[in-house]
């Protein structure tokens, strides 16, 4: 294992990582740090915490999206092998893929909102 400094949101850390796996964990580095960045440059939240859990959800998402759009990119690509002489149904699975995505949307906005309010709840605390 080797121990590397790295810079998130102009905050110095130090990670152990395995060897030979540098490279994958500077990337994930600059993608965290990327993530914090544009949260905090929305304008919208200051506390570094509530930076780290917005962009933490964001990225979440983002992996959620992507997870869901490859069972239906390998469906797609099966039925562009077979080639059917039947119309194929991409009008409906993209309305009904439109509308789960705008679902996860929805709850996704929800869901930082509840989390900014209780994050805001505790900063009145300290």
């Amino acid at each position: 294992m080797k121990q590397i400094d790295v810079q998130i949101m102009q905050q110095s850390y130090v990670l152990t990582c395995p060897d030979g796996q540098e490279e994958r964990v500077m990337e994930a580095v600059r993608r965290v740090d990327e993530a914090m960045i544009r949260v905090r440059d929305s304008g919208k939240v200051r506390s570094r915490e509530r930076v780290a859990v917005l962009a933490a959800l964001n990225m979440a998402f983002d992996v959620l999206d992507r997870d869901a759009q490859l069972p239906q990119q390998s469906s797609a690509q099966d039925e562009d092998q077979t080639q059917h002489s039947e119309p194929p149904a991409a009008t409906v699975i993209s309305e009904t893929e439109l509308a789960e995505q705008q679902r996860q949307q929805e709850l996704a906005e929800q869901l930082v909102l509840r989390l900014d309010q209780a994050l805001e709840n505790d900063a009145r605390l300290l």
